[in-house]
């Protein structure tokens, strides 16, 4: 709290004074009035990204269970993804050697951020890092930086690229992510494979990373690439169970508890990857939300499960492209 005297002079005898007001909140005050995010404020945030919520409904039931619209315009912030917290490792990190690029894609070309250690004196396995449903963005470009200085060669692709890469506007680069075509995308995917095996400073042996709409590509790209090795998928959807025997490559899922959409499908997964002696790694992680691993939303992070899940992640591609 700040507490302001102004002096004043009264108009009998020339007498002095002050008068004194209060100014804002004292830290009890301040944490009263934090605002309280509620579980079913992050369901609606998540219909309203991934199902048929639009903006408007969204942020009127958002309104309904805050208790008003001004509470609503301090929430909805903080349930979003904020770019401008998106980075961990600088861009002119002078470790990485970062830059946009262009490669085939299976029928026509494809945008993407190639991120690798700087001065690496040999050949590094190659990883695929897949944006979420907000397509490539400063989050998902930092998470390849992140991925390089773990020592590989790290390439994010804009999947969005067949109609021109990823807007600036995530409600539009949601849609687009909606309508595009799942052939063309999981080609798309393969061609990803088979550019980074070929790749001058690659080994050869490549796995992926996903995030959300990321996650279910992979488990997608497991079935269609025999040529991808280790799969790692954060909250993905899951492919269907009379595609797991075509998976070659070993997989780590990892899992939000509180993420009932996603989660429904596990059982049926695991059982197929069981019943196919497929090497696969399965982790929930108890009382966090879809996206946990997602640093840049403050409502949705869970630093500790972010963290584990990042060890188990690292450790895993490095035994399985080694």
């Amino acid at each position: 709290m700040t507490r302001v005297c102004r002096p004043l002079t009264y108009p009998v005898g020339g007498r002095r004074g002050y008068r004194c007001a209060a100014f804002g909140k004292t830290p009890e005050e301040s944490v009263m009035n934090k605002p309280v995010i509620t579980q079913a404020m992050i369901d609606a945030y998540d219909e309203y990204t991934h199902l048929t919520l639009d903006r408007r409904r969204f942020m009127e039931r958002l309104t309904a269970l805050a208790g008003s619209a001004a509470a609503a315009a301090t929430i909805a912030p903080m349930l979003a993804a904020n770019s401008a917290k998106a980075e961990m490792v600088a861009a002119t990190d002078e470790r990485l050697k970062g830059e946009n690029i262009t490669y085939p894609g299976a029928d026509g070309e494809m945008k993407g951020y190639l991120v690798r250690p700087a001065n690496s004196p040999e050949k590094l396995p190659a990883v695929i890092v897949i944006h979420e449903n907000r397509g490539l963005n400063p989050h998902i470009k930092d998470v390849a930086r992140r991925v390089a200085l773990d020592g590989f060669v790290a390439l994010a692709p804009d999947f969005l690229s067949p109609d021109g890469g990823t807007p600036s506007d995530e409600d539009k680069a949601r849609e687009m992510i909606g309508a595009l075509d799942a052939g063309e995308t999981n080609a798309n995917a393969v061609a990803t494979v088979t550019f980074l095996k070929g790749h001058a400073e690659s080994t050869g042996n490549v796995g992926a990373i996903g995030f959300c709409w990321g996650g279910g590509m992979v488990n997608r790209l497991a079935v269609n690439s025999p040529d991808l090795k280790a799969g790692v998928a954060y909250y993905g959807s899951q492919p269907k169970a009379e595609d797991v025997p075509k998976i070659k490559a070993a997989m780590l899922l990892h899992y939000a508890g509180l993420d009932e959409r996603i989660n429904a499908g596990i059982e049926a997964y695991r059982n197929a990857l069981k019943e196919n002696g497929k090497d696969a790694t399965i982790h929930i992680y108890d009382g966090v939300n879809h996206a946990f691993n997602n640093d840049t939303s403050a409502a949705r992070y869970d630093k500790a499960a972010a963290d584990l899940a990042w060890g188990r992640t690292i450790e895993f591609l490095k035994t399985k492209l080694a």
